[in-house]
């Protein structure tokens, strides 16, 4: 029973209807429902215009800490202000309602505040796209924990002309998503365990040899976004079950190593050497433990927003590895907080090296690429990030890659950015992969 109220979903009409109808009626009812005492109209006038001057105040803490300080790194949409004002205006009609009002009105009033808070926070999650149900904003690693053995010599992949593959009997309908765990044996990076999905023909007894995608999550975030948010999974399940099972082999290993963390890919002494973890670490641990292909050719690595930024900085500086990238909305260049306050965490105080980390210095260092195709995309709405998307990608094609857009229509900064992106821009990847051509998104 327990299982089945955490998988009620949170983003659908038949949830959201009844709680913004019962904020609604409950709000209305503090502000100007009936009541037997004097002065009605005058304590009606202060509830209204309390209600009003918190939605002022959510309006300008939004402004300031979104539009001035950029705490978030994110341009807040006009529904997410919207909610937030709600949400001030709830907290400050609960805030009148118990100074003047007798027992009954607070009572309705913490009600009414607390529907509106609520209301507001399913608003704002539906606005960004992130959580789907309760289960995923409780459960941040939710997959089978497994230990994936070193391959040996039987159990490695096979070289196969994929194009030729077909699927054995008793080949599995549907990919595998794990939880496993990959030690930062050179970095001594403390990451959390990372996931892993397997397409089906990796499920098999003899698999073949499959390409790679290494998958990063943003900041704050956990491995499981990509599959849990992003639907990933879905859409190369998606793909698989129209080839014969094929698809690449993703592993989503934990860059950040804890949600708030932002050690932005790079190795350093103050914030623990993320580039080695991914770079050698998580790439040896591949090689070593499942059945995929060598060479950049069939490796690729993608990202959503900080993880981006990363995986723009990972596949320019070692095109050896990396032969194809998806990138949406990242950075120009790692950050946490701002220039300054980076260059000194993570650089030791050297703006030339902090200059000569972001990607596009990267690209002019290591220009020309040969067969390199990297997919940008980013949100319609989201005016920074499409600055930072159009810079890097005219950086790209000078350094001689080849590059596509995907530009999510009506979103912002947001999960609904991700999933449209992934769906319309997988298919070019996967085809650079050396996987059979998709016609379509997925």
């Amino acid at each position: 029973m327990l299982h089945e109220l955490l998988r009620i979903p949170i983003t659908g009409l038949r949830l959201l209807v009844p709680v913004y109808v019962l904020a609604a009626v409950l709000a209305l009812w503090v502000l100007v429902g009936p009541t037997r005492e004097r002065h009605r109209s005058r304590r009606a006038a202060f509830r209204v215009g309390g209600a009003v001057v918190g939605a002022a105040i959510g309006l300008v803490t939004v402004w300031w800490t979104g539009d001035v300080q950029d705490d978030f790194g994110v341009a807040f949409t006009p529904v997410t202000r919207m909610w937030v004002a709600f949400a001030f205006a709830g907290v400050a009609l609960l805030v009148v309602v118990a100074v003047q009002g007798r027992w009954l009105a607070r009572v309705l009033a913490v009600g009414a505040a607390a529907a509106l808070l609520l209301s507001a926070g399913l608003g704002v999650n539906v606005d960004f796209g992130f959580y789907k149900n309760v289960e995923q904003a409780v459960a941040t690693d939710p997959y089978r924990s497994v230990t994936i053995p070193v391959s040996t010599h039987g159990t490695a992949g096979q070289p196969v002309d994929l194009a030729d593959w077909h699927a054995p009997a008793g080949m599995p309908r549907a990919g595998e998503t794990v939880s496993v765990k990959i030690p930062g044996t050179v970095s001594h990076f403390r990451a959390r365990k990372a996931v892993v999905w397997l397409p089906p023909a990796a499920r098999v007894a003899h698999p073949p040899e499959l390409p790679v995608l290494i998958a990063l999550s943003g900041q704050p975030g956990q491995p499981a976004d990509m599959f849990q948010t992003g639907d990933l999974g879905s859409f190369l399940d998606r793909y698989a079950a129209a080839h014969h099972g094929l698809g690449p082999i993703v592993v989503s290993p934990d860059q950040l190593a804890a949600p708030n963390r932002n050690p932005m890919c790079v190795d350093s002494r103050r914030l623990g050497r993320s580039a080695t973890y991914v770079m050698t670490d998580t790439v040896q641990w591949i090689e070593h433990h499942l059945p995929v292909e060598s060479g950049p050719n069939a490796w690729g690595i993608l990202g959503f927003s900080q993880g981006a930024t990363c995986a723009m900085q990972f596949s320019t500086a070692h095109p050896d590895v990396f032969g194809s990238a998806l990138a949406i909305s990242s950075e120009l260049a790692p950050i946490t907080g701002n220039a300054q306050l980076s260059t000194q965490l993570a650089f030791g105080g050297s703006s030339a090296a902090y200059r000569a980390a972001a990607p596009v210095a990267i690209m002019a260092a290591h220009a020309p690429y040969h067969d390199h195709l990297t997919v940008f995309g980013y949100g319609q709405d989201d005016a920074p990030y499409r600055a930072s998307t159009e810079t890097l990608r005219a950086a790209a094609e000078r350094a001689g890659q080849q590059t596509q857009l995907i530009v999510s229509p009506g979103s912002a900064h947001d999960w609904n950015t991700v999933r449209y992106v992934l769906a319309n821009g997988l298919p070019a990847v996967l085809a650079h992969l050396g996987l059979p051509q998709q016609e379509g998104a997925l």
